[in-house]
């Protein structure tokens, strides 16, 4: 059985119906990555997994459990993370107090231990623990915003546009710590404009268009098909 498995959502926003029937599934130890052109749905996607959005018809299956309709806040509890393009850090807070706003459900322990693992994962944010989030580059606020969703151990994360913005160096830090989270067993949706990137960090893909799916195959086939290249991946 998949960890997240979603069938036929349509969501959107008000009257606005921008998802027609998407589907995919994760497997507990994969990275996937979701491309798509600009407008086709992907951020919605992953609103309406996390519960900012809730889908007018559909089902959204996690640890086999239907969850489409409940709050960020439930589906957190149960082992979901998010780390949005926008918006990822409080900005006027410190590393230490951004972390351990992440852990805001959570006992005193665990916080404590939940910081001293984000600090052993993102060394660079331990030298940074006393600084405000607004003084941290492009690069380190990325990790900042992975480490705050990992402070509630989930087991799967949702990660909108993770290099937008960023440096080539600051994008090849970002993804490699993508690498290494994967590496320790957490599964890890990707929406990302430099698909060739994350492809080739992924175990599948998605491949989104006006708000449907068009192609799905093994990142490596996505990767090597002369159609989606053209289409998709700039040729």
């Amino acid at each position: 059985m998949p960890l997240l498995k979603v069938s036929n959502i349509v969501s959107g926003y008000g009257r606005t119906e921008i998802l027609h029937g998407v589907s995919m599934y994760v497997d507990q130890d994969e990275i996937v990555t979701i491309i798509g052109p600009n407008g086709a749905g992907k951020s919605t996607l992953f609103k309406t997994i996390m519960g900012y959005l809730i889908p007018s018809t559909g089902n959204i299956l996690f640890l086999e459990e239907e969850v489409a309709k409940l709050e960020p806040n439930k589906k957190v509890e149960r082992g979901m993370a998010y780390v949005p393009q926008l918006e990822n850090v409080f900005l006027s807070l410190t590393v230490q107090e951004n972390l351990e706003m992440g852990g805001y459900s959570r006992d005193s322990k665990k916080v404590r231990e939940g910081v001293e693992n984000a600090y052993d994962t993102f060394p660079v944010l331990k030298e940074k623990r006393n600084k405000k989030a607004h003084t941290l580059s492009g690069g380190q606020r990325q990790m900042l915003g992975m480490a705050r969703a990992l402070m509630t151990e989930p087991n799967l994360i949702l990660i909108d546009e993770p290099s937008a913005g960023l440096d080539p160096r600051a994008t090849e830090a970002v993804f490699n710590q993508i690498k290494n989270l994967h590496k320790e067993g957490v599964a890890i949706i990707i929406i990302e404009q430099d698909a060739y990137r994350s492809l080739n960090i992924s175990d599948r893909g998605y491949v989104l268009a006006m708000g449907q799916n068009q192609f799905d195959d093994s990142a490596d086939r996505i990767l090597n098909n002369d159609q989606i290249r053209e289409a998709y991946l700039g040729g």
